[in-house]
């Protein structure tokens, strides 16, 4: 006992937790590491590990037994009595009969909800902004549509099972030191389906159920971002006996954009200008996610300074609105001048009071290199 994990840190809760937060917490780890939908070596023994914890932790009386002696309850795996009698299914199975936990036990008869699935998509950075309905085809559950489920071959006999007579379950008489107790467990000869199929569907081979691809039509709302979860209700796996289908779960993956770049619901972008543009001022033409429109640069910009469209960014995913677009402005030096140009510079440099001499002018990467050279 000494190996296990504490259940509470298993499942990720408190001690004083309540059944819900608990419930919640476990159906999230199981659909995690739920080994038909996690790959990883490691998933099954994690289920199991998760499905465990919540089994005690779901049962107060279990629970109450687990908080006042953890793994090493003298009553768990008690045996022995009169006449030496062998309690098979352990004390803690007893415990609850008796004191009436075993009317929690799951009904193998009973209807069984499908398994949630996920499905990673990659979309266009545009196709997020503004949506999409797209076709998806994903590997699934389903019901045979030749045996329609129950197993049998179409046209064949389905006989109760003699042993259970169709409840699924047996009655197995117990003696304990509160005296005889009878225990009810899945019928052996039937698996618990209270039915023997004598001839199996050939579609199946009596499961009932097979392994398809099916294709789902999907509507992506404006303004996901990279990372957004959608549940589609229903897509998921079969459910089995009638019980309904798990949901479909799709991860979005969203690609980059060479000119724009998002933070939230806003829009970050960065134009170029002339030194003439950045000085004099001027109007230019800017491109949002829509359409092209008018910014207005006033004489004296600064490189780097930021100007702001308002409602120019992304569709608020809940809510009303859009967010803003950022248009940051960077003046860019020309590189190849003539020497009519390089004069009027030099003259507007000396009107300014600038030196422009060859021997005293540094360049920002010469005065860089002498500052880590400490001088």
């Amino acid at each position: 006992m000494a190996g296990k994990k504490d259940y509470y840190e298993v499942l990720g809760v408190s001690r004083n937790a309540s059944a819900d937060e608990i419930k919640k917490s476990y159906r999230g780890l199981a659909r995690k590491y739920h080994p038909d939908v996690n790959k990883e070596a490691d998933a099954e023994e994690k289920f199991k590990e998760v499905k465990e914890a919540y089994d005690t932790l779901s049962d107060d009386q279990k629970r109450a037994r687990y908080d006042q002696y953890g793994h090493e309850d003298p009553m768990a795996g008690f045996g022995g009595g009169a006449g030496g009698a062998d309690f098979g299914g352990g004390f803690g199975d007893i415990f609850d009969m008796f004191f009436g936990g075993g009317g929690n036990r799951r009904d193998p008869n009973a209807p069984q909800r499908g398994n949630d699935l996920q499905y990673t998509m990659t979309i266009e950075f545009k196709e997020a902004v503004f949506g999409k309905e797209t076709d998806i085809t994903i590997p699934r559950t389903e019901t045979c549509d030749t045996c329609h489920g129950n197993g049998a071959k179409p046209g064949s006999k389905i006989d109760t099972c003699s042993v259970c007579h169709g409840s699924g379950q047996q009655e197995v008489a117990q003696n304990t030191p509160f005296g005889r107790i009878v225990n009810r467990r899945a019928c052996s000869n039937c698996g618990g389906r209270g039915k023997i199929i004598r001839e199996r569907c050939t579609t199946c081979g009596g499961n009932g159920q097979v392994k398809r691809q099916r294709k789902i039509h999907v509507k992506i709302p404006a303004g996901v971002d990279d990372g957004s979860q959608l549940r589609v209700s229903g897509e998921g796996e079969s459910g089995a006996r009638g019980g309904p289908n798990g949901d479909l779960y799709l991860v979005l993956r969203v690609k980059s954009h060479d000119f724009f770049e998002r933070e939230g619901d806003d829009i970050y972008c960065e134009v170029p200008l002339t030194f003439a543009q950045a000085a004099l001022g001027d109007e230019i033409e800017i491109p949002t996610l829509t359409e092209k429109v008018k910014l207005k640069i006033p004489s004296g910009t600064q490189t780097g300074t930021f100007f702001r469209l308002k409602g120019k960014g992304v569709p608020k995913l809940r809510g009303y609105g859009q967010g803003d677009q950022h248009v940051k402005v960077t003046v860019v030096t020309p590189t190849q001048l003539t020497d009519d140009q390089k004069e009027l510079l030099r003259q507007f440099a000396s009107k300014n009071g600038e030196e422009t001499s060859s021997e005293h002018h540094e360049s920002i990467f010469e005065r860089m290199k002498k500052a880590f050279r400490g001088e």
